[in-house]
């Protein structure tokens, strides 16, 4: 960087966004600020997330470590848990659409959408996801019964995340 930037506040920017980020539990931030015709700022802030992530969401990593160290005998079960360790590669499984905040009910002290067990219909709502203040009404992308519920109310998700399995 050669041409020194009029901007002091440029760098306490940036370490805002890092916060955020932490703060967030957010993967990347992209952000252009424009001063003038000519003289802009864009940042993009972003880490490394460990890929056991997801397993720990779904609660499933514990589970993997037996069948690891179980004996051959066990060999033919190895694919039924590797399923399991991947939830969002199941039939019926519901990803997350956006980046967000999970909310299982309508209200705080309402009642959640589902609960396992639940028979749905395509489109009704399963849950909310908030990002950026604005809460998303996920449908369900077809009619079926609420098997497992893979995310806690009040949850961080990545786009991607298995949400819960709708068979």
């Amino acid at each position: 960087m050669t041409k020194k930037t009029p901007h002091d506040s440029d760098v306490s920017f940036i370490q805002a966004l890092a916060e955020l980020l932490r703060e967030n539990d957010l993967t990347e931030l992209q952000v252009k600020r424009e001063y003038g015709e000519n003289d802009a700022l864009n940042v993009r802030v972003s880490r490394q997330q460990p890929a056991q992530v997801v397993t720990q969401v779904a609660a499933a990593a514990p589970a993997a470590a037996p069948v690891a160290a179980a004996a051959p005998a066990a060999a033919a079960a190895a694919p039924t848990a590797e399923a399991s360790a991947d939830p969002a590669s199941l039939p019926g499984a519901v990803t997350s659409p956006m980046v967000g905040t999970v909310y299982m009910s309508p209200e705080p002290d309402a009642d959640a959408f589902v609960k396992v067990g639940d028979t749905v219909s395509e489109g009704d709502t399963l849950l909310i996801i908030e990002a950026m203040k604005t809460m998303n009404h996920i449908p369900a992308p077809k009619s079926g019964t609420v098997k497992r519920l893979l995310v806690e109310d009040g949850a961080p998700v990545e786009f991607g995340a298995p949400l819960m399995i709708v068979e």
